[in-house]
């Protein structure tokens, strides 16, 4: 119990309600940490796309951000991930139109909000992207590169007699590796994206990288609410929800001994209404383990 702050020292003088009320803080807090990520590009870069398939919507999909041929993001637009409302994507505007100059860019999308800007491509980075890193360095913060519809590029290539998978993808990404360092990008990284297949190419090497710049307490929300594409992530969620599970049966335990009628019950009620919510989406990411083709386990074990 030492990395909830108080409550060992609360059980030790015997007050189980302040035990339990610093548990149940924790644990709301746990819940409320927010995340905000930015995607930005220009327009038909894939934007909105990329920010449902992260959500884990189609584009079809009620709250789904709208998706066309022709540029549909035109103001920042707030879309907060369904089963963690706490984590929010924003839909941003194509930077250096006329209504977002590039050097007025940041100010006018709210860039104070955002804990890291995600740049998205279809086809090759531009001036206007380095300009935005620039800017974005300024207010030290991270950026990351997308290179996105890489299904797209795969299945022109694969027309050809002579195609190979794996050296297509080194050329899409020396070729915008390269051209960032022209722009004057120092060490670029790359991330090949399908936002139809994320569990393809380099979306749980973008989770990693993420997971390794963020607080601590950041990567827990981003973590949440991230697709289950891989089994690292999958394997990731169960401990969390371990965790956590341990966290509600503590706190359950500890209102028994406080003498508050009704107190104990109200809050059973409510660690079985947050246990249900977490155990179905654990499930659930069972259930994609299964068409991930790896053999599915006990989910508590």
């Amino acid at each position: 119990m030492e990395d909830v702050p108080g409550v060992k020292e609360a059980l030790q003088k015997n007050n189980n309600a302040a035990a339990a009320a610093k548990i149940e803080e924790n644990l709301k807090q746990q819940n409320n940490i927010p995340l905000n990520i930015a995607i930005t590009g220009e327009s038909g870069s894939g934007k909105s796309t990329f920010v449902n398939a992260f959500r884990g919507l189609c584009d079809d999909e009620e709250g789904a951000a709208p998706t066309g041929v022709v540029e549909t993001t035109s103001e920042v637009t707030e879309y907060p991930h369904p089963n963690y409302p706490n984590v929010k994507l924003w839909d941003l505007p194509g930077i250096g139109t006329t209504k977002f100059p590039a050097k007025k860019y940041l100010k006018l999308v709210g860039f104070e909000k955002y804990d890291f800007f995600i740049i998205i491509s279809a086809t090759r980075f531009t001036e206007n992207d380095v300009k935005l890193t620039q800017e974005i360095q300024k207010i030290k913060k991270k950026f990351y590169f997308v290179r996105s519809k890489i299904d797209n590029d795969i299945n022109a290539e694969r027309r050809k007699r002579d195609f190979n998978e794996e050296k297509t993808l080194k050329v899409i990404r020396d070729d915008c590796v390269h051209r960032l360092r022209d722009l004057g990008v120092e060490s670029p990284q790359v991330f090949l994206v399908s936002s139809f297949e994320l569990h393809l190419y380099d979306f749980s090497l973008l989770h990693e990288t993420l997971d390794r710049d963020l607080p601590e307490h950041k990567r827990h929300a981003l973590l949440r609410a991230m697709p289950n594409i891989s089994l690292e992530i999958i394997d990731k969620k169960k401990k969390t929800f371990k965790r956590r599970l341990y966290w509600l049966s503590a706190l359950s335990a500890a209102v028994v001994a406080v003498p508050v009628p009704g107190l104990s019950i109200a809050v059973d009620i409510a660690v079985l209404v947050k246990s249900r919510i977490e155990f179905k989406i654990l499930l659930l990411t069972y259930k994609h383990r299964n068409h991930l083709r790896i053999q599915p386990e006990d989910p508590l074990q």
